[in-house]
């Protein structure tokens, strides 16, 4: 799911983002920067968050790893993209967006 503030009204996603329980996370494979939300004690199942700057607008791109990828030969990856759980994440975010006050950064 991807949703789009514009920056404005989106004053640090990294402090709305904190406050929603993400922790910043870097791909060792790859080196991209991401945030994650464990959902369990384990390192999955997890929602897995990208943040994106673009002009005044900073889009954010949800999705829930059920487990870790299986690469290889092929490209397997295990995400949900779309469904009433992504939803409600998506809308507990959106409800941090406006509690965070431009000091918090």
């Amino acid at each position: 799911m991807k949703v789009t503030y514009d920056k404005k009204v989106m004053h640090s996603p990294l402090a709305v983002l904190r406050k929603a329980g993400y922790s910043a996370f870097t791909d060792p494979q790859s080196g991209e920067n991401s945030f994650v939300l464990r959902l369990t004690g384990e390192f999955y199942p997890r929602f897995h968050l990208y943040v994106d700057h673009k002009g005044d607008e900073v889009l954010f791109s949800l999705h829930l790893d059920q487990k870790k990828p299986s690469y290889g030969s092929n490209h397997a990856h295990s995400g949900e993209y779309e469904g009433p759980m992504i939803d409600k994440e998506m809308r507990r975010i959106d409800g941090w967006v406006n509690h965070v006050e431009p000091s918090s950064s």
